[in-house]
C-alpha cells in the first residue's frame, strides 16, 4: 500500500535530518572530548620551575605534552629533593621532583616513594672550582667553603659522597647552603672554593666571568640524575596518571637531546624571564647533554648497580640507618616502553 504523498516526503525528510544528525554526532565527538576538562596536578620541584634544569618538564608544559596526556601541571617549589619526597609521601602532591638517589634517604625516614622515571644516565651535580685555585680532587677542599643549594637537597650528599673519595667529612669543608641563586653568586664572587653545581649554575658563574674547572661527580662519586618521584599508593591506585606524567616529561628530555639550540628558543619562549640569553640556555642544555642526558639506554630507566652502590655508600657513611630492597625504590615499568 502506498503512502500519500506528504507523509512519505515527511518520512524522507525525516530520515534526511536524523542522518545529518548522527553524522554531526559521529564527527563533533572528538571535538568534544578534547574539550573535557583536563585534570589538575600539583608537581613538586626542588627548586624554582624557572631554573634551565628543569627545561625538560617546561618544554613539555609549553609543547602541550602534558596537555595532550588529559593534564594540567601546576608547578609548585619545594625545598631541595628530601623535601619534595616528604610533600609526596604524605599526599601533599601527586608527584615531585629530586635526584635518583632521594628515595633512599626518603625510605630511611619512613616516606613510601619511587623513582618512576631518571632523567638521564649521568649525575646532575658537578663540583665547580675556581681554575686559578688548581682544585683537582675533592680532598683539596679542605678548610675551603663550598656553596649546597640546600641541606635538604640531595646535591648536598651528592657533595658529602664526593667529599669522602677525598678522606673528608663534612666538618673539614665549610658547606653553606646558599639557595638557587647564592648557590653560583658567592662563587662567582670568590667567596667560595667550590660550588656543588648543576650545569645552568654553572654556566651562570661562567657568564658573571669565572673561569672553571668542572669536576663531575661521577668521576668520583656516582650520584646520579634528577628522577621523578611518585608515592608507592599513588603508583598502585593511579598507574596510568603516573604513565602520562612520565610520558610527557621524557619527551621534553628528548627534544633537548636531539636539537639543544631549537629547544633552547622554544624554552625561552616558555620562560621568558631569560629572554635574550638563548645562547646561555643552549649552553646549559648541550651540558646536559654531555655530562647528565647522554648514554641512557632506555630514556627514564634506572641504573639498579649504581642505585645499589649509592645506597651502600649511604649506610657505610650512616646517612641512612640500613638498606632497603632496591625494588622499594624505584620501578623501570612507566619507562620500559618509552622510544
Amino acid at each position: 500500500m502506498s503512502l500519500p504523498k506528504p507523509l512519505a516526503l515527511s518520512l524522507r525528510a525525516g530520515r534526511r535530518v536524523a542522518l545529518v544528525t548522527l553524522a554531526v554526532a559521529a564527527f563533533g565527538a572528538p571535538a568534544l572530548a578534547q574539550k573535557a576538562p583536563l585534570q589538575e596536578i600539583t608537581y613538586l620541584l626542588p627548586a624554582p620551575g624557572n631554573l634551565p634544569a628543569f627545561g625538560p618538564w617546561m618544554l613539555a608544559q609549553a609543547k602541550g605534552y602534558y596537555e595532550q596526556e588529559g593534564l594540567k601541571v601546576n608547578f609548585v617549589t619545594g625545598r631541595g629533593g628530601v623535601d619534595v619526597a616528604k610533600q609526596v609521601g604524605a599526599g601533599n602532591a601527586v608527584i615531585g621532583g629530586a635526584l635518583g638517589d632521594t628515595p633512599i634517604i626518603a625510605r630511611a625516614q619512613g616516606i613510601p616513594v619511587k623513582a618512576v622515571a631518571v632523567m638521564g644516565a649521568g649525575s646532575l651535580m658537578q663540583l665547580v672550582t675556581h681554575k686559578d685555585e688548581r682544585i683537582e680532587s675533592p680532598r683539596e677542599l679542605k678548610g675551603k667553603t663550598v656553596t649546597v643549594l640546600a641541606y635538604t637537597d640531595t646535591t648536598y650528599y651528592a657533595l658529602l659522597g664526593m667529599l669522602s673519595k677525598g678522606g673528608l667529612t663534612k666538618n673539614d669543608v665549610n658547606i653553606q647552603a646558599a639557595g638557587p641563586t647564592g648557590v653560583w653568586q658567592l662563587f662567582a664572587e670568590k667567596k667560595a672554593s667550590g660550588m656543588a653545581s648543576t650545569p645552568d649554575w654553572t654556566v651562570n658563574a661562567m657568564d658573571a666571568g669565572a673561569k672553571v674547572d668542572i669536576l663531575p661527580a661521577d668521576v668520583f662519586f656516582k650520584s646520579m640524575a634528577q628522577a621523578i618521584l611518585v608515592s608507592d599508593e599513588t603508583i598502585q591506585k593511579n598507574p596510568q596518571l603516573v604513565q602520562k606524567l612520565v610520558r610527557a616529561t621524557v619527551k621534553g628530555m628528548k627534544d633537548i637531546m636531539a636539537d639543544p639550540k631549537a629547544a633552547s628558543v622554544a624554552y625561552v619562549q616558555a620562560v621568558p624571564v631569560h629572554k635574550g640569553k638563548e645562547a646561555s640556555i643552549q649552553q646549559m642544555f648541550e651540558m646536559y647533554n654531555k655530562y647528565v642526558y647522554a648514554k641512557q639506554k632506555q630514556p627514564g630507566s634506572m641504573d639498579e648497580p649504581r642505585l645499589a652502590d649509592l645506597q651502600k655508600f649511604y649506610v657505610s657513611n650512616g646517612v641512612v640507618p640500613s638498606a632497603v630492597p632496591l625494588k622499594d625504590l624505584y620501578t623501570n615499568q612507566f619507562v620500559a616502553n618509552l622510544k
